[in-house]
């Protein structure tokens, strides 16, 4: 997948084809572009919209907002395809009735939100090329932020997570999971439905697993899939107590000697014949070979975190030098750019 300026007409194309037009001029206003959206997501535009349509008047008095500055954000989203203009009336284009409503199935509204904590992160770019010092965000988050954090991961959780699960693999008769980082515990809601059997625990720091509960309860899960507030590289994890460790979008907050580690303890959890799983957004062996995606995921994690994105090489090091037998790394079916790192634990 690729972000870049798209070109509308014959000139456009022919200009942007013979390097004739400067992509920079364009591609610098993405900000008001990804502000239209957000802050029509913060103001309820869709909604107020809805399954019918409105005139900028109507937009205006249901969003308390002013009607000729209304105007304009609206006819922005016109050009952006979020609407379209009949006559007098906005109407949702399908992609927006789909995902941006707060109550459609799938709904990625919470994921638009958390932009505003992300873009508070993004401005420490600038410091982060200069000196390298990345973002801490989770020392920086407050309560408020966290409670936003959980939701936006949540609703993000909720394209990946079914589709993830079919590329997972679970020992036979398996029935116990640890879910490591887990958070909103939708990837081990999603494991266990599929599989009757299973139950999960999931592991993550105190702050994340309050603001989490309420998630992980909407799912109607019981004592199948529960929270255990801690810190994973210190807290005890267990030994030989799970059939399937699942650690997905983890091992890039942490460097090299702390992942090792992290996978050490994890694989210790784990009984014999048991899976480790790392699933993790992968790190371009050349941006020339890689996705766009991939090269913006190692930037956006090595500032937000203390490390960045790792190769399936990488990732299987650490579970060999865990006593475990690494299989080739799965790019995601779905996402090229990410992919599960496996690892299998001997015995029976």
């Amino acid at each position: 997948m690729r972000y870049g300026v798209i070109p509308e007409s014959l000139l456009e194309r022919t200009l942007l084809a013979f390097g004739l037009m400067p992509n920079a001029m364009n591609e610098a206003y993405a900000p008001l572009h990804a502000r239209a959206i957000v802050l029509a997501t913060e103001l309820g535009v869709w909604d107020a919209i809805g399954p019918g349509g409105l005139t900028a008047e109507g937009v205006a008095t249901a969003c308390r907002t002013h009607p000729a500055a209304s105007t304009r954000l609206l006819n922005l989203l016109v050009t952006m395809r979020y609407l379209s203009l009949e006559g007098r009336e906005y109407r949702l284009e399908r992609h927006v009735r789909r995902w941006m409503l707060a109550d459609a199935r799938g709904s990625i509204r919470d994921a638009i939100l958390m932009k505003r904590l992300e873009w508070r992160w993004m401005e420490g770019l600038d410091e982060f090329v200069r000196t390298g010092t990345p973002v801490n965000v989770h020392a920086t988050m407050t309560d408020e932020d966290w409670g936003l954090y959980q939701r936006g991961m949540r609703a993000q959780a909720g394209l990946i997570a079914p589709l993830l699960v079919r590329q997972v693999p679970l020992p036979r008769g398996a029935t116990a999971m640890l879910d490591i980082g887990g958070s909103h515990g939708y990837f081990s809601v999603v494991l266990c439905r599929r599989h009757g059997g299973l139950r999960a625990v999931v592991f993550d720091l105190p702050e994340a697993v309050e603001h989490a509960a309420p998630l992980l309860a909407r799912e109607g899960m019981g004592d199948r899939v529960v929270h255990q507030a801690g810190n994973a590289l210190t807290d005890e994890l267990g030994a030989a107590a799970y059939d399937m460790v699942l650690l997905f979008s983890l091992v890039h907050h942490f460097d090299d000697t702390t992942n090792r580690r992290l996978v050490w303890r994890a694989a210790r959890a784990l009984r014999p014949g048991g899976v480790m799983v790392i699933g993790e957004a992968l790190r371009p062996s050349s941006p020339n070979g890689g996705g766009q995606l991939g090269a913006f995921f190692d930037l956006y994690f090595g500032l937000t975190s203390e490390s960045g994105t790792w190769t399936f090489a990488e990732m299987a090091s650490w579970q060999k030098e865990a006593g475990l037998a690494p299989r080739t790394g799965i790019p995601l079916r779905f996402a090229s750019e990410m992919g599960l790192q496996v690892a299998d634990k001997p015995g029976s």
